[in-house]
């Protein structure tokens, strides 16, 4: 058989990019709540004890941009027991200034002429979705992203209490020629810990309270390998062992190295920039076409012109898994949605404060959220599309 390997990995909220990138989110959050039109690009580095805040923000809002990252590194559990970085006492600098006026004048040109926003920035955003998960999610950045919540609430819940924030997952599946999942070959945790802890006990109680309650006993084989801190010990972890940046994860946020990803990072960043509204976008697109057996898999990519309203590519691609003519879901995508920037934010609610619920864990696949890009709202319309094209072949 010509089986294969994917691999995909998770970090926690406390691993360092994505402390950087709930900050940044948490900031535009706060913006949003104020003012729903705030433009918002911000940038965050977290390093040992310190926090640089930095980017563009045009807004009548005021925002206290220090307490809000205090308060997202208190919540995530970064308290004065934890190594090196403790929200008391970090340092928080801050370098925000206004838009750019030449991106401005872009995004808001066809504002004032066609009641149209244009696209922040230029660019190609892919979304993607398959079947095999309950959330349409690739199973192995779905596992990763589990365990890693998972690790994250034996923490706070007390039940490891031993854990900081730090930490990492990463599950690897075997695939068979058809693309169907056969078993997991190795998982990885990461897990920064106490060093008062021995080795044994983070092994064996990692393997009970994180992994037996996420991964079903289907997915283990006797060869199936488990890693748990390689390396042998993991205390100094977070800010004060690596710098984090916001948008370092966006495999992490996205499918997991599954599909493609067009390089643009989503937190900090207001939807009126395509980077995050039109990933959203096709993501929603890709996740109803699947659910509506148009296709088990399915990759759609926008291309966008800086100012410019429309996209300049819409493209949608089923790997050979089309229930009916591929050409057909081409032209039924462009019928069911608009991908207008000011459609795609009326769309998908875009303007409103819940960006933060994504910045850590993935910003896919989380139903539970109630994001709008999650909703199978638009299914039965594509059914009833499909069925009319299949109905005029055989009338013809």
């Amino acid at each position: 058989m010509n089986t294969f390997l994917i691999t995909s990995e998770a970090v926690t909220e406390g691993h360092p990019d994505k402390i950087a990138d709930q900050i940044s989110d948490g900031i535009l959050d706060a913006y949003l709540q104020k003012d729903s039109q705030a433009r918002v690009a911000i940038e965050t580095m977290v390093s040992k004890n310190t926090i640089m805040i930095a980017g563009e923000i045009s807004s009548n809002a005021k925002v206290d941009t220090v307490n809000v990252a205090r308060e997202i590194v208190k919540d995530i559990g970064y308290e004065k027991d934890c190594i090196g970085f403790d929200y008391e006492s970090v340092l928080i600098m801050t370098n925000i200034n206004t838009q750019s006026s030449d991106i401005a004048q872009g995004v808001n040109a066809n504002a004032n002429k066609e009641k149209s926003i244009g696209a922040g920035d230029q660019g190609i955003m892919y979304g993607f979705a398959c079947d095999e998960t309950h959330n349409y999610m690739p199973i192995t950045m779905q596992l990763s992203n589990e365990l890693a919540m998972r690790l994250a609430a034996v923490r706070k819940d007390k039940i490891l209490p031993w854990l900081y924030p730090d930490g990492k997952t990463q599950v690897t599946m075997k695939y068979n020629e058809k693309g169907e999942p056969l078993y997991i070959t190795s998982i990885i945790v990461s897990a920064q810990h106490d060093e008062k802890i021995d080795y044994d006990t983070i092994y064996s109680s990692i393997v009970k309270e994180v992994i037996y309650p996420v991964i079903d006993n289907k997915w283990m084989v006797p060869t199936t390998k488990i890693h748990i801190n390689p390396t042998g010990r993991f205390v100094l972890g977070g800010p004060a062992a690596d710098v984090g940046l916001t948008g370092r994860k966006i495999m992490a946020d996205t499918y997991g190295g599954v599909g493609k990803h067009g390089g643009g990072a989503f937190s900090g960043k207001d939807p009126t920039k395509v980077d995050r509204s039109a990933a959203y976008m096709a993501r929603y697109v890709a996740k109803n076409i699947v659910a509506a057996k148009l296709a088990q898999r399915c990759e759609v990519s926008l291309a966008y012109a800086i100012g410019q309203s429309e996209p300049e590519a819409i493209t949608v691609n089923t790997f050979g898994t089309h229930q009916i003519q591929n050409e057909w879901i081409n032209t039924i995508v462009r019928e069911v949605f608009s991908f207008s920037v000011s459609d795609i934010l009326e769309e998908l609610n875009l303007r409103k404060p819940q960006f933060i619920k994504a910045a850590a864990y993935g910003h896919f696949g989380k139903e539970d959220m109630n994001f709008q890009w999650e909703q199978l709202d638009k299914v039965e319309c594509l059914q009833e599309k499909a069925k009319q094209y299949i109905n005029k072949i055989f009338e013809n």
